[in-house]
């Protein structure tokens, strides 16, 4: 990334975002406790799932989870039981298999080291930072999709000459590893998420508001764009496959301990026509689910039956 920060643009950015952060910070249950395994159970929470649902999620399943070693030892249906309402629940699955793999590899404590972390399953560059500042007091840079957007309008001629996207995304932590205050990190990388989230929004800016509209590259200029359309997937009879995946974990999820559901059963309870035209296609979705771990098979003598995993 080519271009500089001046100091004194810097310094005049960092103060007026804290001081906005310190009077309209939102108050987030998981920003209370620095503790490593609240913190990844949030930032995975988060992922996928608005703020406003994982504020009411989030308190539950620590009472049924509380502690890494629980998580990890706990079976896996009753980890995608306790993750109802929450949607994409393979995220579920690798919440956990992260929890046993920091009890097995890390004797049960987290590291604080961005590599370390990185290391472990499904964790990325934005976990691996968030968890290192959140968790750990390190002074990084952490950016989100939020994070990425305040800087995408702060600095534009610093990312415009960007040839790809993956190299806007560098650009972006590198704006941020620039910004970073002196020990301010963990208030610092909160305030910009939180300007992201409700002032510097995709959809509808409001430069009116923003406390740095002033060194704004981008203020007033960012026109309020109509909601994209959604993007194509696969779908059968215009419903989303994603949306009958979903389905199949919620039905196992109300079965009682060790019941299961036969082919059949399911795919009426999925499609009220149900027919032979749809077998082909509720297989590829059960195999798919069983091979992500959602969900387990096994023939009977009458048919194949579906239940929740206990691994």
């Amino acid at each position: 990334m080519r271009g500089s920060i001046p100091g004194d643009r810097k310094s005049r950015i960092t103060r007026a975002i804290l001081r906005w952060y310190r009077k309209n910070g939102r108050a987030l249950p998981w920003r209370n406790k620095r503790d490593p395994y609240r913190v990844i159970v949030s930032e995975v929470m988060l992922q996928q799932t608005q703020v406003s649902r994982v504020n009411v999620k989030y308190p539950i399943f620590l009472r049924r989870f509380p502690t890494l070693k629980s998580l990890a030892h706990a079976k896996t249906s009753n980890v995608i039981r306790a993750w109802r309402g929450m949607g994409y629940n393979s995220r579920a699955l690798r919440l956990q298999q992260l929890a046993r793999a920091v009890l097995d590899q890390h004797g049960g404590r987290m590291p604080r080291e961005i590599d370390r972390l990185r290391a472990l399953p499904g964790v990325g560059p934005y976990t691996s930072h968030a968890v290192a500042c959140f968790a750990f007091h390190e002074q990084v840079p952490v950016v989100d999709t939020n994070v990425f957007r305040v800087f995408s309008r702060l600095f534009p001629k610093l990312l415009e000459k960007a040839s790809t996207p993956q190299e806007r995304v560098k650009g972006a932590w590198e704006i941020g590893a620039r910004m970073l205050p002196r020990g301010l990190a963990f208030e610092w990388n909160q305030a910009l998420m939180d300007l992201g989230a409700s002032i510097c929004t995709a959809a509808s800016p409001r430069c009116e508001r923003c406390p740095v509209n002033r060194h704004c590259g981008s203020a007033f200029a960012v026109k309020r764009r109509a909601r994209s359309k959604a993007k194509s997937e696969p779908a059968r009879d215009g419903v989303p496959n994603r949306v009958y995946r979903g389905r199949v974990v919620e039905a196992l999820r109300n079965l009682d301990a060790n019941r299961s559901i036969p082919f059949p059963t399911l795919g009426r309870m999925l499609k009220p026509n149900f027919s032979r035209r749809d077998k082909a296609w509720l297989t590829k979705l059960l195999t798919d689910l069983e091979r992500d771990g959602l969900i387990a098979t096994r023939s009977s003598r009458t048919a194949i039956q579906i239940s929740m995993p206990e691994s």
